[in-house]
């Protein structure tokens, strides 16, 4: 009932810049949370950054200051921008959705992951 896009991916250099996408659509009343969490092969996935409805963020300690996480409430979507891009952020990327799909119940939902390749 509830379905994600992810886009943005790709090849950059280091130093260099991405922006990913994620759209939620489908039977959603609202949206708690969305965000971005990235997993390297045989590595425990990790929050990269959030974003509730209200607006208030939530970073890793090696984003901050690079990444920036926005989202447009109507769109049900998030942007990550990401910045001063290293080697060390070369992942898979997965949006995350909490969503509200009635008055009693939440759904949390990943995309399938969009990879992030960073060279040196």
């Amino acid at each position: 009932q509830v379905q994600l896009v992810e886009s943005g991916g790709g090849l950059v250099q280091g130093g260099g810049s991405l922006r990913l996408s994620c759209a939620a659509s489908g039977s959603i009343l609202s949206i708690d949370s969305m965000g971005w969490y990235r997993q390297t092969p045989g590595k425990q996935r990790e929050l990269v950054a959030t974003v509730t409805s209200s607006g208030n963020t939530n970073y890793a300690d090696s984003v901050k200051g690079r990444f920036t996480i926005s989202r447009d409430n109507p769109k049900n979507t998030v942007i990550l921008q990401m910045n001063s891009l290293k080697p060390d952020d070369t992942a898979v990327y997965y949006c995350n959705v909490l969503a509200i799909t009635t008055r009693w119940r939440s759904l949390e939902v990943w995309g399938q992951g969009t990879l992030v390749t960073v060279s040196s």
